[in-house]
C-alpha cells in the first residue's frame, strides 16, 4: 500500500516537522483521482459485507490544523460510500452538558453501530491538542488531584490507548488521521476565505490566533500521536497541501483496513434456506 510510508503504529517516532505536506513527486493528478475513484468502488462493496455481517465497526478519527480539508476530505471520500451504513460526527467545542462529563462520554454516546463505519470530523484527540495548547485543563470543575496533576496530559494518552484497545477487543477498528497542511499553503487558504465570498462562511478570525501557536500544536501532536500509535489503531500523517492526493491516500488506507477486516455476507439461515422451495414454487405460480 502506498500510504504505507506515512503510517505509525508504535514502531517508530514521528517528528512533525519532517513529515511531507505535498504530494510525492511522481505522483499524478489524473492516475491518482482515477486510482481514488477505483479504490471508493471496492470500497462500497466491502462496506455492504461489513453491514450485511454487523459483527465488527470501524471509525476513522481525523485530525487537523484549520483548512487543512477535513470536511472536503469527508465529502469527496466516505460520501461516495452507502449513507446508510456510515455515521460521520463533527465534534464542536464541547457543550456545558458534555463537560459535565468525562471527556469520552460525547465520544462513546457517537460510536457506530457494529456493521457501521463511523468518521470523527476531530475526535478524542481534541482532548489533549487544544486543551494543551490553551492550559484548559487549569479551568475544568474537577478536583485538583487531577487537574493538578503534573501527569495530566501522559495520564490521557494511557486512557486514550487503552480505550481504543477497549474498543478494539469489543469488535471495533480504529484508524487515525492527521492532514498535514503546510503553512504556505494554510496561508493561501485562508486568504482565500477572506477574499472569496462563497468561502466567507468558513471563516474564523480565531483560526489566525491559533496559527500563532504552530510550534506548540506541532509538540502537541507529536506527543499524542507518538504516545497511542499501535498496531491495532494506528495513526496515518498524511501530506495535505494538493487534496486530490490526500483523497487518494484516504482511499488507499480505507481500501486497505476493509480488505483486512476481510467481511463477508452472513450465510442463510437454514430453517429459511429450508422454505426457499416452496417460495420458488409459489413465485412461478401465476397470480389468480
Amino acid at each position: 500500500m502506498i500510504a504505507e510510508e506515512y503510517r505509525f503504529d508504535g514502531s517508530r517516532k514521528v517528528v512533525i516537522r519532517e513529515m511531507p505536506t505535498c504530494a510525492e513527486p511522481s505522483a499524478r493528478k489524473k492516475d491518482c483521482t482515477a486510482r481514488t475513484e477505483a479504490n471508493l468502488a471496492q470500497c462500497a462493496l466491502l462496506q455492504e459485507k461489513l453491514c450485511a455481517a454487523g459483527t465488527e465497526g470501524l471509525i476513522i478519527a481525523i485530525q487537523a490544523r484549520d483548512a487543512a480539508g477535513k470536511d472536503s476530505l469527508v465529502k469527496k471520500v466516505f460520501g461516495k460510500l452507502n449513507p446508510a451504513a456510515l455515521e460521520v460526527h463533527s465534534f464542536k467545542a464541547p457543550s456545558k452538558e458534555e463537560l459535565s462529563h468525562d471527556y469520552l462520554w460525547r465520544l462513546n454516546k457517537a460510536l457506530p453501530a457494529r456493521g457501521k463505519i463511523g468518521v470523527f470530523n476531530r475526535s478524542h484527540y481534541e482532548d489533549v491538542l487544544v486543551t494543551r495548547v490553551h492550559r484548559m485543563e487549569k479551568g475544568y470543575a474537577m478536583p485538583e488531584r487531577v487537574i493538578g496533576d503534573k501527569d495530566f496530559y501522559k495520564k490521557r494518552y494511557t486512557q486514550l490507548r487503552n480505550w481504543e484497545q477497549y474498543l478494539y477487543e469489543n469488535g471495533y477498528r480504529m484508524v487515525k488521521i492527521f492532514l498535514n497542511v503546510g503553512k504556505d499553503e494554510q496561508r493561501r487558504r485562508f486568504i482565500d476565505r477572506m477574499e472569496l465570498p462563497e468561502k466567507h462562511w468558513k471563516l474564523s478570525i480565531n483560526d489566525l490566533k491559533e496559527r500563532s501557536l504552530w510550534k506548540e500544536y506541532d509538540a502537541a501532536y507529536e506527543d499524542a500521536i507518538n504516545h497511542t500509535a499501535t498496531e491495532e489503531s494506528p495513526w496515518y500523517i498524511l501530506p495535505a497541501d494538493e487534496k486530490w492526493y490526500t483523497r487518494f491516500l484516504m482511499s488507499e488506507i480505507l481500501l486497505d483496513v476493509l480488505t483486512d477486516m476481510a467481511p463477508e455476507y452472513p450465510p442463510l439461515d437454514p430453517a429459511e434456506a429450508a422454505k426457499i422451495p416452496a417460495a420458488m414454487a409459489e413465485l412461478e405460480s401465476p397470480l389468480e
